[in-house]
């Protein structure tokens, strides 16, 4: 096994997925060569919409995030991924195993790609791993159909609300740190950013926020209740 995988055993360990395999029985696995570690800058494309998928994506570092993207360029940002997340695996064994979307690295990322072939091994000979990845993909599906509903069904206020709502309890503080742009929070609710520029103005004139480039203030704890 080569030096890098070996110093990331601990890494590999934290995903769910190989939480039940001890350091030796990794470092056993990754010799077989049926797997390979890809970094990749911020906002790079990992997978085109309509690539073929062929390996099991284990994120190690960074953040990945899954867009769709209109024919007018306009991103909308169906989920993200962080350390410990897998990805590819309901298409990998899919009779149509091409990304729906585009993956794109969200931060300077590390990436473990583990071929078909290791995953199928896996699948037969650890009853563990097997449960994992089938809860996995359960997960995965859920998490994409019931963020697509949502952003389907809901108006701009509504959607601006429920994040509101959710940070909230989260911070714990009517000032909402956002630790993003205002971009990308449109893409996050699948809206154009002047559309929800013009919402934040709206509820602003209203009294029931503020708002700067950094954070949104709640004034009128009754949106959220």
């Amino acid at each position: 096994m080569d030096a890098k995988i070996q110093k990331l055993i601990p890494v590999i360990q934290a995903s769910s997925l190989f939480s039940g395999f001890s350091p030796k029985e990794l470092s056993s696995l990754f010799e077989t060569g049926t797997y390979s570690i890809s970094n990749y800058p911020k906002n790079n494309i990992i997978h085109f919409e309509s690539e073929k998928c062929q390996t099991l994506d284990i994120i190690l570092d960074g953040e990945i995030i899954i867009q769709r993207i209109d024919e007018n360029g306009n991103a909308l940002t169906i989920v993200d991924f962080r350390p410990g997340d897998s990805l590819g695996g309901n298409l990998l064994f899919s009779r149509n195993p091409f990304y729906p979307m585009t993956v794109i690295s969200k931060t300077d990322a590390t990436i473990l790609q583990i071929k078909k072939e290791l995953v199928l091994k896996l699948c037969q000979s650890d009853m563990n791993f097997l449960l994992e990845f089938l809860s996995c993909i359960s997960d995965k599906t859920t998490i994409l159909t019931n963020k697509i509903k949502t952003i389907s069904l809901k108006s701009i206020r509504s959607s601006v609300i429920d994040f509101l709502r959710y940070e909230y309890f989260l911070q714990k503080n009517t000032r909402i740190m956002l630790g993003m742009s205002k971009k990308e929070l449109a893409e996050r609710m699948g809206i154009q950013r002047t559309s929800l520029s013009r919402e934040l103005g709206k509820m602003r004139a209203e009294g029931l926020i503020e708002f700067d480039s950094h954070s949104i203030t709640i004034l009128d704890l009754d949106i959220i209740r």
